[in-house]
């Protein structure tokens, strides 16, 4: 009972390190990790590939006639492919891919969760005040001189208090004097 206790509360403390991003990424993982074991032992359907042709003007490509296993992901227009092989022949790369329907799944749910803690709730008042803090109306300025046998510049940076827009002065004030 303990045993089991302890793992309950382990993997709660795992959950409330990680958070939800953790499942996701477990989540994305088993998902690439299944689907990369059907591509390597074939076991795809074939009417569910989709080739890619992508002209190349490369001027050291060399051709091959067969096609050749990749891997990798990528999205085009919202879906996102699995690499399964590819072929560069003459001017054009056919890449021949997947379609994976589940990464995409995961990818907006990791999204709409992401905006959760991103986004304005919707219930918000639209005509809500802002707090204005004093250091928005105080006036700084900060001098950086850097001195060096030679030249001499002075660098500044200063907030004017009226208008409330940065601005940034470099100049260099005199060239080395000869000896």
């Amino acid at each position: 009972m303990k045993r089991i206790f302890s793992i309950v509360m382990l993997f709660l403390f795992l959950l409330n390190v990680l958070g939800y991003y953790g499942v996701f990424v477990g989540l994305r993982f088993k998902n690439v990790q299944e689907l990369v074991h059907r591509i390597d032992n074939d076991s795809y359907d074939v009417s569910e590939t989709i080739t890619f042709k992508v002209p190349l003007a490369v001027p050291y490509y060399t051709d091959s006639q067969d096609f050749e296993r990749v891997d990798g992901e990528f999205e085009h227009n919202g879906e996102v492919y699995r690499m399964v092989k590819q072929r560069l022949l003459q001017d054009t790369l056919s890449i021949v891919c997947v379609k994976d329907n589940e990464s995409k799944k995961i990818n907006s749910a990791l999204a709409d969760y992401v905006k959760t803690f991103t986004d304005k709730p919707e219930s918000s008042k639209q005509g809500a005040k802002t707090l204005q803090l004093i250091k928005d109306y105080i006036s700084f300025s900060i001098a950086v001189d850097t001195h060096s046998t030679g030249w001499e510049i002075a660098a500044g940076y200063s907030i004017a208090p009226q208008n409330l827009i940065p601005s940034f002065a470099s100049s260099i004030i005199h060239p080395p004097q000869r000896a």
